[in-house]
């Protein structure tokens, strides 16, 4: 039996119910939220840690779920906020001589199973060389094929917007790709 957003939402509502709505809305969502954070993190461990943070956050703030939007919608924001966050806590880190983009394609090489193919990990290093805000819109729309209007709640962007930096970034990643695939 497939629980409703509605139910876990008054689950999360109710105080005696609300941490097994949490626990609901865990394994409702765990997957495709880490997937998420996963491509955006691209390292294992960090992406557990920032969605590990997303729920603890989710917990806390549920009161200020509005219903606005959709609660996967809401959930997927506080995902990509953590995960923004964690990305930028990496970058002061890495405030080497090593440039943090060239940093992330070697961690794709590192996370990749040794099986995928080489368009595959070619896909997963070109995304990882696009600007922040061209490769969430890009991993929203290919991946979870989030429609435009939903991922403009979620990254507060306009639609026009959106779309402008998707087509860019397909743009890059196919250029990318036909530069470094060798046949």
């Amino acid at each position: 039996m497939k629980i409703t957003d509605a139910e876990i939402i008054a689950m999360m509502q109710e105080e005696r119910s609300q941490e097994k709505g949490l626990r609901v809305l865990m394994d409702t969502y765990q997957s495709r939220l880490y997937w998420h954070i996963r491509r955006m993190i691209v390292d294992h461990d960090l992406a557990q840690d920032v969605l590990q943070d997303t729920f603890i956050k989710v917990y806390q703030n549920f009161h200020q779920f509005k219903q606005e939007s959709k609660l996967y919608t809401w959930l997927y924001r506080i995902a990509t906020n953590e995960a923004l966050q964690q990305l930028n806590k990496l970058k002061r880190m890495n405030r080497t001589d090593e440039d943090p983009e060239y940093h992330l394609v070697n961690m794709v090489a590192d996370n990749i199973s040794t099986e995928a193919d080489e368009i595959q990990v070619l896909l997963q290093k070109a995304i990882q060389t696009l600007p922040e805000k061209q490769k969430l819109v890009f991993m929203m729309r290919y991946y979870d094929d989030l429609p435009y209007e939903e991922i403009s709640n979620i990254v507060d962007m306009s639609v026009g917007t959106l779309k402008t930096n998707y087509h860019y970034a397909k743009q890059k990643i196919e250029s990318y790709i036909k530069e470094n695939y060798q046949e």
